[in-house]
């Protein structure tokens, strides 16, 4: 069997320790042969497929990224782009593909596993936020450096007195604002499931500056105020119909520094959380479901995805996994309110 290794979507560490892991097994267990197949799903459109085998995968598990490169490329957003799929795949005598990514290109392989392609997925995003895994590889790495950037500005915040506000990835979903909220003694958390309100962040702020403490606010890219408007810098889209935050952090220490006549700063930590050496849990986590997915793949359990569930490996239908985006249950966010303010 000739197996086929995309990366798609926005890259984050882990994807070299699954690529490393598909590989390892593939070929040393089931003898399986691997291409990697460019830039996500742009190199499915335009036939860019190279060798991968042991030697090329070889001391990548550190290494942040993708050997493989990505893109957010959808192809039904191109023409005829099942076709130049299908295409690619015969030409190079792809019997299967591992596809690894987050919602959008494990869409795309929800889809195309519809169209009859035979694939088994892995759920990558820094955000968190795809159903059926308890968690996803990339997070804990992506919260473990916005925790240290939160644990560093609060020096800086304090010597000059002043309102850090600190603005971290998530588009719909708030986990990476909330771990590293909580877990770098945040004074206020937004995110984008909870719409808020800036008089009682300005309240929190000052409750702050009585107690002679300076406020850090973490808020999520996603993150609207209750009159329901998103605060953006522009209206780009890309492929898959997604704006490109960015702005709410900036619109809130001016809110903030406005209305209560304090000074308030912004640092955008943005793609610094995907870059960089994986976390071991991260390379941990990662492995484990490369070892996994080339399992589904020699068992002919397409249409599938490896989750985390516990502490166990299990598969899940692709179309449950992406058929809802896995957002911070209120319940969970109301525990941390005690911290705000």
């Amino acid at each position: 069997m000739k197996v086929g290794v995309l990366t798609g979507g926005g890259d984050c560490p882990g994807l070299n320790a699954v690529i490393r892991g598909v590989v390892r097994k593939g070929v040393q267990e089931y003898g399986f042969d691997f291409v990697g197949l460019r830039d996500g799903w742009l190199g499915a459109l335009q036939g860019t497929v190279v060798p991968l085998d042991i030697p090329r995968v070889r001391g990548i598990l550190p290494r942040g990224g993708t050997i493989l490169g990505s893109s957010r490329t959808n192809p039904f957003k191109h023409e005829d782009g099942l076709s130049r799929v299908q295409d690619t795949l015969a030409a190079h005598d792809v019997d299967a593909l591992v596809v690894i990514g987050g919602e959008d290109t494990l869409g795309v392989a929800t889809e195309l596993s519809h169209h009859g392609i035979s694939l088994v997925g892995v759920p990558k995003t820094i955000d968190n936020d795809v159903s059926g895994t308890d968690f996803t590889f990339g997070f804990n790495t992506a919260v473990g450096v916005a925790t240290e950037a939160i644990d560093r500005l609060h020096t800086t915040a304090e010597s000059h007195m002043r309102t850090l506000v600190v603005e971290v990835m998530g588009r719909h979903s708030g986990w990476i604002a909330l771990h590293a909220g909580i877990a770098g003694g945040a004074n206020v958390i937004l995110i984008p499931e909870r719409p808020f309100d800036i008089d009682q962040v300005c309240a929190w702020v000052q409750d702050r500056f009585k107690i002679n403490y300076a406020p850090i606010v973490v808020v999520a890219e996603g993150a609207v105020p209750k009159e329901g408007q998103l605060i953006l810098r522009d209206q780009t889209l890309d492929e898959f119909g997604h704006v490109r935050l960015s702005g709410i952090g900036e619109w809130l220490a001016r809110e903030i520094s406005d209305r209560t006549g304090t000074d308030a700063r912004t640092t955008v930590l943005g793609h610094i959380q995907r870059g960089g050496t994986p976390s071991p849990f991260d390379r941990w986590l990662a492995t484990r479901f490369g070892l996994h997915a080339i399992d589904a793949v020699k068992d002919g359990d397409f249409g599938t995805m490896v989750a985390l569930r516990n502490t166990g490996i299990i598969r899940v239908p692709l179309a449950e996994a992406t058929a809802r985006t896995k957002t911070v249950d209120p319940a969970l966010y109301d525990e941390f309110e005690v911290f705000f303010g």
